[in-house]
């Protein structure tokens, strides 16, 4: 199963998350994803997403968690 999720970048108190497909029947220390979707950055909330491939993965039946769902409604809305 395909999920879209976030994974942490940045340093210790300045968090930057990017926005990847993964899938989750691997291990997460892995490092390894299937593509880059965009990035969030929650301390001036801002964050981009690339629309046509996140179309594309949610159309192909991947899951996104709860933070990505409210992010993917913001843009494609």
């Amino acid at each position: 199963m395909v999920k879209i999720r976030l994974t942490r970048k940045g340093k210790k108190h300045q968090p930057f998350y990017r926005i990847i497909a993964v899938d989750s029947r691997k291990k997460r220390d892995t490092g390894s994803y299937l593509e880059d979707l965009g990035y969030y950055n929650p301390r001036t909330q801002e964050s981009e997403l690339n629309k046509a491939s996140t179309q594309k993965w949610l159309n192909n039946g991947a899951q996104p968690t709860f933070r990505v769902k409210k992010l993917i409604e913001k843009h494609l809305l």
